[in-house]
């Protein structure tokens, strides 16, 4: 269900105009269960109505689209909900979750979103946009979830540098755990997410056209490994999760999902590549 919204000058792109998206889908046992198996994390440990972990709510109301509307990088073709940005790159940034109430796994929920912003820049490699889609999550007419994301596109094609050899050594007074992903498992994470953007599976594409050194590690699903290795460690409901991604990371290079407590309840996070670079940077707050 598709609501129209008056135009916005902020945020139009040329007849482009925002609406209210709405969707109202189940979350579903089955598929909770499929992320729990790529997360090497035993699946009888999910039942119908049990609290829906942090961030495991992107495996639901995903943007579908026919075979036809597939454009070369594997996404939808521009235009819909999302502007038609011509720019080539087009990269998940960022997102900032509220968490109100946990959703319950086996029943239905409803999220609506529209994008709240879009600004054209020129940055230091060029011309950019950026652009944040607002999303709330209800389930049985409560207000589970609030959902920001954040998208660069840019309209760079320069070669992405190699990553450099191992030099990261995680601190002994932190958590931390050491990830290294593969194409097995970046392709199943990108079928759970229906995510078809070929820079996360189909390695010719991603080297000899956007000029990536390897396949990349999906933004949500570095985000989501650092928000289980807080739930790993605190047993208790997450208030917020925010999250800014800094530089790609790449197959078949390995990574550290790292963690600092505070005494405030507030754990900050970092993915930090082999070579040192931070990837992303991330806060997670409890009551």
């Amino acid at each position: 269900m598709k609501q129209k919204m008056k135009k916005n000058a902020k945020i139009s792109y040329g007849d482009w105009t925002p609406y209210v998206e709405s969707s109202t889908e189940q979350i579903d046992l089955t598929q909770v269960r499929k992320l729990a198996g790529v997360l090497n994390i035993d699946e009888t440990a999910f039942e119908v109505e049990n609290d829906l972990p942090p961030m495991w709510h992107w495996l639901f109301f995903l943007h579908r689209a026919a075979t036809e509307n597939i454009g070369e990088d594997g996404h939808p073709k521009r235009g819909g909900f999302f502007p038609p940005i011509e720019l080539q790159r087009r990269m998940f940034a960022g997102e900032q979750i509220i968490f109100h109430s946990p959703l319950k796994i086996g029943l239905p929920a409803t999220r609506t979103g529209t994008i709240i912003n879009l600004e054209k820049k020129v940055g230091r490699k060029g011309p950019m946009i950026l652009l944040s889609a607002h999303y709330q999550i209800k389930q049985n007419e409560v207000l589970c979830i609030e959902d920001t994301h954040n998208i660069v596109y840019l309209d760079n094609n320069d070669p992405t540098p190699t990553p450099g050899g191992d030099s990261y050594v995680p601190p002994n007074n932190k958590w931390y755990k050491k990830h290294k992903a593969d194409p097995v498992f970046l392709f199943r994470y990108s079928a759970l997410s229906f995510n078809s953007h070929r820079i996360h599976y189909d390695r010719d594409y991603a080297v000899n056209v956007e000029k990536y050194p390897g396949l990349i590690v999906h933004g949500p699903l570095t985000a989501l490994l650092l928000s289980e290795l807080v739930r790993s460690k605190i047993n208790k409901p997450m208030k917020s999760f925010s999250f800014r991604g800094q530089a790609p990371i790449f197959e078949p290079w390995p990574f550290y999902a790292i963690g600092t407590p505070s005494k405030d309840g507030e754990i900050n996070l970092e993915a930090v590549r082999n070579d040192s670079v931070v990837a992303m940077t991330a806060t997670a707050k409890f009551d």
